[in-house]
């Protein structure tokens, strides 16, 4: 079983399709078939059911590919501690941000990691908190930063723990009040995050347990943009104490939210047993520091 073929596989499987597999490894379309099928001739079975121009992993297929993906991340893990044993300078550190709140907590993180290691090549994602996981643990990114809990897959470090407050208009009844519960918000439409975001099964279960389904007018993966919807009235949102302080809006007001709290506890996480190289290493280590401590 070669190493080719399973690459070849996996990133049919991750990328949806031949072409775009070829694009990802670099070869042509006929070289990622013919990699596919010398792995089904091998193993005896249909990984692939092709419908239209798309494939579908079949039962063997996902058997198959949850494997493979974890020989590839192995792998790569042996191919780091060899460059390292080696003596490798510099190195890449591959860091996945989500697009909440990063500005925030890791903008000085990243200014003296780079002053102190200016020969790590720094490799950036940005994604929502589920992306970035699934590519942790495919060994695509060494460390990301994530929403507690996560699951037994992961090992972290927690970075900061904040309220969630809800942000709504400052014309609105509710507003003069001095702090609120998720029952109060029943009525009301909530504005929530885009795809992916760690926070959505967050404000979808805290309102289930006060006894009710939300009533959902818009997403939006973008802050500011959900900020002003709320002081145009179209319903409230719920933000991170942090980044809504920093975020202050003469039409809106904010407020606490109790019963239940919920919070934003943000933690970097990567592979539970997995290698971790001296450049993540140094990243996690600089959560202390004095300049990035109050980060």
């Amino acid at each position: 079983m070669e190493i080719r073929a399973l690459r070849a596989f996996v990133e049919v499987v991750r990328q949806g399709g031949f072409s775009r597999a070829a694009k990802a490894v670099f070869v042509t379309q006929s070289t990622v078939s013919k990699a596919v099928k010398q792995l089904e001739d091998e193993l005896g079975v249909r990984l692939l059911e092709r419908v239209g121009h798309q494939s579908r992993l079949t039962e063997a297929g996902e058997v198959v590919f949850r494997r493979a993906a974890s020989i590839l991340a192995q792998g790569d893990d042996l191919r780091t501690e060899l460059e390292e044993v080696r003596g490798l300078k510099g190195g890449t550190l591959r860091l996945g941000f989500p697009l909440i709140g990063s500005n925030t907590l890791f903008a000085r993180w990243f200014a003296a990691y780079r002053s102190r290691y200016p020969g790590v090549e720094i490799k950036l994602l940005e994604h929502g908190s589920q992306r970035l996981e699934e590519l942790v643990l495919a060994g695509e990114l060494d460390l990301a930063a994530s929403l507690l809990p996560v699951s037994g897959e992961f090992d972290w470090q927690e970075v900061r723990r904040e309220p969630i407050d809800v942000l709504l208009a400052a014309d609105h009844p509710l507003a003069r009040r001095e702090k609120l519960t998720f029952k109060a918000l029943a009525d009301l439409p909530f504005i929530l995050y885009g795809e992916g975001f760690a926070l959505n099964p967050m404000i979808m279960a805290a309102c289930r347990e006060s006894g009710f389904t939300p009533r959902v007018a818009t997403r939006s993966s973008q802050v500011d943009f959900i900020i002003e919807l709320v002081a145009a009235g179209l319903g409230i949102a719920l933000l991170p104490r942090l980044i809504a302080e920093q975020r202050p809006h003469p039409l809106t007001k904010r407020l606490p939210i109790e019963h239940p709290a919920i919070y934003w506890h943000m933690a970097l996480v990567w592979r539970r047993g997995g290698y971790l190289s001296h450049a993540a290493q140094a990243w996690l280590a600089l959560a202390g520091a004095p300049e990035v401590a109050g980060g």
